[in-house]
């Protein structure tokens, strides 16, 4: 089954509204000088691209993403603060020692050669420059994700092979750190990134897995409707609703930089 990632509007009420949260924390954590030169990877609806451009003044700013839909809905919500183009990952459009800073969000474990994303990224940042990245911990605190998981497991037992915890198990500190060491980067740091995902009632949760935008969606798409209805269902009963109907639930991601040697 393949995941979406087209619809910037969809993606936004499914995981927008978080990325941005984690976003904030990444570029705190990274702690750069005004300035400089940026590129974000997998940029998708410019999250990631917006605190850069709010918090560091960049010299110049380049976000590549390889929807069309999402390139051009970044540019929208960007201006000419940057310059937005589709790209792969794999083989990105730019020339070499390009940027003091490469950036990735929420994107790393989806690219097929990560370590090659990485060599990519490298090549294109200058000597003594940055590359970071950070990703959903989808094995360990991913709550949102895994109760949707476990209760589609029940429903559907060949949805396991879809589990996130278990087509990325290697979205941790650890792994991150053997594939930046790979690649070539040299002082390389982890750190966690944990928000809370607030959901005001069921619904709120619920639809945004209607969209078809990442892989639970898009599983969602492949049911009939008693399927839909038994999985929102057996949802409903298991989350952890307050008394007023809210949800909170909390996430983790794992960032890792490293410095391009001189």
């Amino acid at each position: 089954m393949k995941d979406s990632w087209e619809s910037s509007d969809l993606y936004e009420y499914y995981m927008g509204r978080w990325s941005r949260l984690v976003a904030q924390s990444f570029v705190d954590w990274l702690s750069p000088s005004s300035g400089l030169s940026w590129l974000d990877i997998g940029c998708g609806t410019g999250a990631l691209s917006e605190v850069i451009i709010n918090n560091h003044n960049p010299e110049a700013l380049i976000a590549i993403d390889q929807s069309e839909g999402f390139v051009s809905s970044a540019q929208i919500r960007l201006g000419s603060r940057a310059h937005c183009r589709v790209g792969n990952a794999l083989s990105l459009p730019l020339e070499d020692s390009l940027v003091n800073v490469t950036v990735s969000g929420l994107v790393l474990n989806f690219i097929p050669e990560p370590e090659n994303a990485l060599s990519e990224m490298r090549r294109v940042t200058d000597a003594g420059g940055t590359v970071a990245a950070y990703v959903w911990d989808y094995a360990g605190k991913m709550d949102f994700l895994r109760q949707f998981w476990d209760a589609a497991v029940e429903l559907k037992p060949e949805a396991l092979n879809l589990h996130e915890s278990r087509r990325f198990p290697d979205s941790n500190a650890e792994a991150l750190i053997r594939l930046f060491e790979k690649a070539g980067f040299v002082n390389i740091e982890t750190a966690p990134i944990e928000i809370t995902m607030h959901f005001r009632d069921f619904d709120d949760y619920w639809k945004p897995f209607l969209g078809g935008q990442g892989p639970a969606p898009t599983f969602v798409l492949s049911l009939d409707e008693p399927e839909k209805n038994y999985l929102r269902n057996a949802l409903r009963a298991c989350l952890p609703t307050q008394p007023d109907g809210s949800i909170s639930m909390v996430a983790r991601a794992w960032a890792a930089k490293g410095k391009v040697s001189e």
